[in-house]
């Protein structure tokens, strides 16, 4: 994440449903044996999701499943920490600049295996950073990062140089998977799906993937910081919230997110479970097709050619209300839309203000229409510049919580200044396929933050708009404006924290003003585990944090079964500094209102299909898409 597209280029569909969970052990040809049963004998995590994964290609995956597991699977030159996110040492244990700040010199960790017992060298990520400069496909997902690189070397195997064109200050938030060259140098199409078993240097490695139903992880026998307690996770997918929310109450998966508040609150009499209400780094957004464009600037799609007139947008986003939204649709969890960064990174986030600031006014939408020429037919739809009813497509995923409660009420503020609006309600993989190609008018969206947010404001860019096929960038509203761009450059240089503070934050002004997205609020994370099954889980950050979808692997490598207390703390260098206690009340203590945990079983990450009973309304396949 973020609520819609999937990585470009790929359309792995993940839709199947499966009446009973199953989890079958690591060899795919053993017998398979039923979930709750198998969860009793071995330390086994069992994840609910309601997301379709894009990809597990590391190079493509751009979604929140997706880059959850990956996250578990590889590691980094650099992680955030656990407890603020702040960047800490990983498969770079120190690094050095230049004066001029072009060359970065890495020291990569001795001693680190991959999860084949192959040692990791500087050659490792050589690879995967060459491999993205040369190749447009392996920019898929991440290629804002090399952008402006000039080279890479490793002249020995514990050092990497990476030479860059521009002083680029995100060198220590590379949020790049770093991917084995003696696996993936055999690889002869780079945005194929990978084979399994997937060789990793992450706490877990993927054994097992099943379109529509699981994907299956084995703890790394190998891994630097040490063999988690918990076997196996397995990641059990599930069509919407109620069928998940059903199999925790039971006991068939032990840790779920993403639920609804009324999915929530129900839960909060279950004496087997533990909730987790957090902030999140996630916003939420209704993107609008200014003109879609490949990154060289030729047309696609059939968006409605009136949106690229930014008077039209602005008038949209004007009849937009988004403390209704926070209210009636995410039952108050949830922080209403001001800037373009999530309110959690505090430092980054933009409050309009003054002469700026747009607040819900169906008169005002009403008279900057007026102003702008858009006259009313005699049914009360506005005509466009052509004479032409505004008649405008409302992309939504089915059954996603957000879109399905809350396009009625844009589809009904819409109305209310003439512009009619039809929703169309389809599967992840339509709306990701649909947006990536340009054939909407508007789309449900949204994406998760990085502490960094350079990755999120380079979505915005005419460079990280896709080829005619789909690759070599990912876009979310495909805004190409020339002021825009020179602010990200200008911020992507800039090392004074302040200064960049300023920069980024005249990005989101400058994004605002435009209207190619209207960003409708920030929910909050809401998950829930069973306490009888796990003691509690790592939070990140450690004061208020989530325990699923983090910046890194914490939650799922510190998980921590029933008994085997006490749950990690992660300080300086990734170090365990937990000493004991309560393990319920300390996962509290750092950041949930109510603590969290995590079911776990031995060594495997599996995500599973499943349908369930209904457990209450508001059902949703997955807002979010994006990582």
């Amino acid at each position: 994440m973020r609520s819609r597209r999937v990585a470009l280029g790929i359309t792995l569909l993940v839709s199947a449903l499966v009446t009973v969970p199953v989890a079958g052990p690591a060899s795919a040809a053993a017998k398979p044996v039923p979930q709750a049963a198998k969860a009793q004998g071995t330390k086994l995590l069992r994840i609910g999701v309601t997301q379709e994964i894009d990809s597990l290609n590391p190079f493509i995956s751009i979604t929140r499943t997706g880059t959850d597991i990956l996250r578990t699977a590889f590691d980094y030159l650099t992680v955030y920490s656990q407890k603020d996110q702040s960047p800490e040492a990983s498969l770079a244990e120190s690094w050095t600049t230049s004066a001029d700040k072009l060359t970065w010199t890495f020291k990569i960790r001795k001693g680190v295996k991959w999860s084949d017992g192959e040692p990791v060298t500087a050659k490792d990520p050589a690879f995967t950073f060459k491999k993205m400069l040369d190749d447009e496909t392996a920019r898929t997902a991440n290629g804002s990062y090399v952008q402006q690189w000039a080279s890479v070397e490793a002249p020995d195997d514990s050092t990497l140089v990476i030479k860059t064109k521009v002083p680029q200050s995100t060198m220590l938030a590379l949020d790049i998977p770093i991917v084995p060259e003696h696996v993936w140098s055999k690889v002869t199409d780079i945005g194929a799906e990978p084979q399994f078993p997937m060789v990793g240097s992450g706490p877990y490695y993927v054994t097992e993937f099943k379109e529509a139903q699981f994907t299956k992880m084995k703890a790394n026998p190998n891994y630097w910081r040490g063999k988690p307690k918990v076997a196996e996770v397995h990641f059990i997918y599930y069509r919407n919230s109620d069928a998940a929310v059903t199999a925790l109450q039971s006991g068939q998966v032990d840790l779920v997110n993403r639920l609804t508040p009324t999915q929530f609150d129900a839960l909060k009499g279950d004496p087997n479970i533990t909730l987790n209400n957090a902030q999140n780094r996630r916003f939420n957004e209704i993107v609008i097709n200014p003109g879609a464009a490949t990154s060289d600037g030729k047309p696609i799609g059939n968006g409605n050619p009136a949106l690229k007139d930014v008077k039209l947008r602005q008038a949209i986003a004007t009849a937009i209300d988004s403390k209704t939204l926070v209210d009636k649709v995410w039952g108050g969890y949830a922080e209403e839309a001001k800037g373009y960064i999530p309110p959690v990174f505090k430092d980054f986030a933009w409050t309009p203000s003054g002469d700026v600031k747009r607040t819900f006014d169906l008169d005002k939408a009403n008279q900057l229409l007026d102003d702008a020429g858009y006259k009313k037919g005699s049914d009360g739809i506005r005509l466009d510049k052509q004479g032409k009813p505004l008649n405008l497509r409302l992309l939504a995923h089915a059954e996603a919580n957000l879109d399905e409660t809350g396009g009625p009420f844009i589809k009904g503020w819409l109305k209310d200044i003439g512009i009619n609006v039809t929703l169309q309600p389809v599967s992840d993989t339509q709306v990701n396929e649909d947006t990536t190609r340009g054939d909407f008018d508007l789309a449900f969206s949204g994406w998760n933050a990085n502490p960094d947010p350079d990755y999120v404001l380079s979505l915005q860019t005419c460079n990280n708009r896709p080829n005619a096929q789909g690759e070599g960038g990912t876009p979310d509203s495909f805004l190409c404006d020339e002021k825009y761009d020179q602010l990200y450059d200008k911020q992507l240089q800039e090392f004074d924290r302040n200064k960049r503070i300023d920069l980024v934050k005249q990005m989101q002004e400058r994004l605002y003003d435009q209207s190619t997205l209207v960003i409708l609020g920030y929910d909050n994370a809401l998950e829930a585990y069973r306490k009888d099954k796990f003691e509690g889980f790592p939070l990140q950050p450690a004061k208020g944090g989530v325990i699923m979808n983090q910046q890194g692997y914490w939650g799922y490598l510190g998980a921590t079964p029933k008994g085997q207390g006490p749950v990690p703390v992660y300080g300086a260098n990734g170090e365990n500094t937990a000493t004991g206690g309560d393990t319920t009340q300390a996962a509290a203590d750092g950041g949930s209102s109510t603590g969290l945990i995590l079911g776990i079983v031995g060594g495997v990450v599996v995500v599973l299909l499943i349908v369930g009973l209904l457990f209450v309304r508001g059902r949703r396949k997955t807002a979010e898409d994006r990582e």
